[in-house]
Parts: structure tokens; C-alpha cells; sequence
């Protein structure tokens, strides 16, 4: 292991160090670094108050001074650089009421999450480890510093982040952190439900997200962040295409689908509404009639309620409604008309949801459907014939100019010419157009 400090974050310490302060990289920077890994930011802890960073540096932002943090300019990237300080109490479960500089880096590190955070290292003394973080992210072990109760009571966001450097780095959370994390998850509800997205987010966008997910739901946090999805776990499908519950199933499709989050959002959320539309027939086979319109809807009142944009909402809620699509097959217009309800841009989050769904059931796997559909699709894409309102040879204005009055009407006089054209796209000039249009007025 051999850790490699930018020029600009050298050039802080040893500023730093050439004027009597200590400086050292510190957290998840080292982590990374020790884990082969390229880190993101670089973030440095010193001795020297605020004030002093201030004075050494020419281009200086005062981040957090409240909390003894200033951001350095270094050709134009931004270092956060924050002195050796202890935390006061943590009354509402996040934030320090207060901080208390100290001159001591042992102080600092010892008030950190976890052991593999509490790591400092400059090339004048090397790797600052009184924690043993390093052993164990050689071991692979999420450990609170400390005591974990008291680290969680302090910032319940540690309960997810635990989770999230678990899945992130393939990690186990040590038995008497894990068993801190089941006691104390309740706490999770004093964090605002923003902060708690994010980090649902970074965990859905881990490698294996599956294991995120089961240990949310083995600590108990599922039950408070995503009630819904807790429903699905141990929900027997009695169906033979299924040889998984639902759960189970929907964790195979996650795994199974690329990094991006609206397509694992959606992933996560396509199978939500199975447990309250099952059926059983006479013969004991299990079945879910409708259950992407239910899964649609509650996927919406997940994500409204977690916060997330308008954008994000609408996009999985067109993959969940759409993951269906193979079930009956379509004419060349109802495939158009799914063009047009799906978009061209989504096109490609449906394939892979499709196909993480299908090896999400039992083997085995046959793709030709989903092939014979991307085909169909690409052939109707390649002759550029109109599949929505915008590719009309006519719009709205051209209906009024007719003689239309303003209102519903007019949207739904143009779906009736959609329809048309989707059949015979020949029919798609404005001449034409304009001649079906007045018969109808």
C-alpha cells in the first residue's frame, strides 16, 4: 500500500507544517487510498485555527467557521480544511450544538463514525491509525469508533451510512455495531427525509445493492424508510415461473440491472404492488392481475415521499407501468403508440428492466421476446414514421384555424388523427390531415 497526495493537497499541508501546524489528509480519502480506490475529495484536518488558514492561503472561502472549516483554492479545486476540533452535544441527533478546537489529532479522529474514517496521513509521519482502521479494511469491517450506541445517538445518519459503506466496498458491519444499529433505529426518524434519500440513493447505486437492501431490512430500517417493500419480503408467489418470493425476486432483478438510479429505482419498486393484488385459482397457482398499475401507484407515493424530483418520479413510474409490455402481443400501431408513451430516451432503461426481470424468474431464461420486440421497435425507429402528437403534420393551431374551439377537444380530435396515422402513416401531410380534421368539425 502506497498513499499518493495530490501536489495541491501537499501543498496545503506542508504550507501548513512550514508555519508550526499540523496537516494531515484525512478519511475517506486515506480509505480509498488504501483500498486502491481513486477518491473523490480530499479532505484535511489541521491544528491551525481558521484564522490562521485564512491568513496562509491567498484564495479562501469560509465554509463553516462556526465549525472550524475553510475551503482552499488550489487552481481552481476546492479542499476543505478543517481544524482539530470535539464535538458538543448532539441534542437533536445530527449536528454538534457546539465544537471545541483542540490541538490534539487523537481528539479529532476519536469523534468520527467509523474506524476506517479515523485515518490521517501526511508524508512527514505517515499513516495516523490509533483506531485500527486500516486492519480492518484489510478485514473488511464496517466498526463504530467507540462506543456505537453513542455514535449513533449522536448522528443518526450513521445508522445508513453504515449500511452504505457495508454494500459500497462489499464490508460486514461488526457484530456489536450491527447489533447497535437494530437497537437504535428508530433514531432514524429525527433525520430529514432528504438526507435519508440521498443515502437510499448512493446505496442503490453500489455495486450489489441487494446486500444494502437486506441489511436495511435485517436492522429494521426498511420498516421505516420503505414500509411497502417489507410487505414483499417472505410473499410467496405459488407461481411456477417463480422459484423466489417476491422480495427475493425483486433483489435479483436490482442486482441485475446497470448503474443508474431511476432504472434501480424502478427495479426496486416494479414488483411493490404484488402483495395487495394476489390471487390464488383453483389450482393453486398464484396470480398478480394488474399489479404494474398498483405497483405504479405506490412506487409514486414512495417517491413523493422521499422527495424525489418530479423528473425521477415520472420516469420510473413509466418503466413500472410499461414492465409488462411483453405479456400480449402487439400490432405495429400499439407498438407505436408504446414509443410514444414510453420515449425514445427511456427505450433503453425499459430493455434492461425487462431483462433483469426476466432473469429474476426461474430458469430458463428465454430472451427471444425481448428481441423480437427491440427489433421491431429499430425497424419503426429506422423508417422515422410519426409515432406522437409532435410528429403531426398538424397541431393544434391549424384545429383552431379550422374553426375548433380551445379546450379538451382539441387534444382529443389530434389523438383521434395519432390513431389514424399510426395505421397508415401516408396519411401524414397537413393537406390530408387538414381534410380528416374538418370532416370531423
Amino acid at each position: 500500500m502506497k498513499i499518493i497526495l495530490p501536489d495541491a493537497v501537499n501543498f496545503i499541508i506542508t504550507t501548513l507544517q512550514k508555519n508550526g501546524f499540523e496537516a494531515y489528509a484525512v478519511g475517506g480519502c486515506i480509505r480509498d487510498s488504501i483500498l486502491n480506490k481513486v477518491p473523490k475529495d480530499w479532505d484535511i484536518t489541521t491544528s491551525a485555527s481558521p484564522t490562521d488558514v485564512i491568513n496562509l492561503f491567498h484564495k479562501t472561502i469560509p465554509t463553516g467557521l462556526k465549525h472550524g472549516t475553510v475551503t482552499v483554492i488550489v487552481d481552481k479545486f476546492h479542499y476543505e480544511v478543517t481544524t482539530y476540533r470535539i464535538d458538543g452535544e448532539y441534542t437533536d441527533n445530527r449536528h454538534p450544538d457546539n465544537v471545541l478546537f483542540t490541538k490534539s489529532l487523537y481528539e479529532d479522529l476519536q469523534r468520527r463514525d467509523f474506524t476506517i474514517n479515523a485515518l490521517a496521513f501526511n508524508y512527514l509521519d505517515g499513516l495516523k491509525d490509533p483506531f485500527n482502521g486500516k486492519t480492518d479494511i484489510l478485514n473488511g469491517i464496517i466498526r463504530c469508533v467507540g462506543v456505537p450506541d453513542l455514535r449513533f445517538e449522536e448522528d443518526a445518519l450513521r445508522l445508513l451510512r453504515a449500511v452504505r459503506f457495508s454494500c459500497e466496498h462489499n464490508f460486514k458491519i461488526d457484530k456489536a455495531t450491527f447489533d447497535s444499529i437494530i437497537k437504535n433505529f428508530r433514531l432514524i426518524e429525527s433525520i430529514s427525509i432528504e438526507r435519508i434519500r440521498d443515502e437510499f440513493s448512493k446505496i442503490l447505486l453500489s455495486e450489489t445493492p441487494s446486500l444494502g437492501i437486506k441489511t436495511l431490512n435485517a436492522t429494521n430500517l426498511l420498516k421505516l424508510i420503505m414500509p411497502e417493500l417489507s410487505l414483499c419480503v417472505g410473499f410467496n408467489q405459488h407461481n411456477p415461473h417463480h422459484n423466489k418470493d417476491v422480495f427475493e425476486h425483486i433483489m435479483l432483478v436490482l442486482d441485475n440491472t446497470k448503474k443508474n438510479l431511476t432504472l434501480r429505482l424502478a427495479a426496486l419498486l416494479h414488483d411493490i404492488g404484488k402483495p395487495k393484488c394476489f390471487t390464488l385459482d383453483a389450482n393453486g397457482i398464484g396470480h398478480f392481475y394488474g399489479h404494474n398499475k398498483i405497483s405504479f401507484q405506490i412506487s409514486k407515493e414512495i417517491l413523493k415521499r422521499l422527495r424525489y424530483d418530479n423528473y425521477t418520479i415520472d420516469t420510473v413510474g413509466i418503466l413500472i407501468k410499461e414492465h409488462m409490455v411483453l405479456a400480449n402481443k402487439m400490432k405495429e400501431a400499439s407498438i407505436k403508440k408504446f414509443i410514444s408513451r414510453v420515449g425514445t430516451s427511456n427505450l433503453p432503461l425499459l430493455f434492461n428492466l425487462l431483462e433483469a426481470d426476466l432473469l429474476g424468474h426461474k430458469p430458463p431464461h428465454d430472451f427471444s421476446k425481448i428481441d423480437y420486440f427491440k427489433t421491431s421497435i429499430s425497424e419503426i425507429l429506422d423508417r422515422k414514421e410519426p409515432f406522437s402528437l409532435n410528429q403531426l403534420a398538424i397541431n393544434g393551431s391549424d384545429l383552431i384555424n379550422l374553426g375548433y374551439i380551445k379546450g379538451p377537444k382539441i387534444g382529443f380530435i389530434l389523438n383521434e388523427i395519432l390513431d389514424l396515422v399510426l395505421e397508415n402513416p401516408s396519411l401524414n401531410t397537413k393537406e390530408k390531415l387538414l381534410e380528416i380534421a374538418k370532416n370531423k368539425l
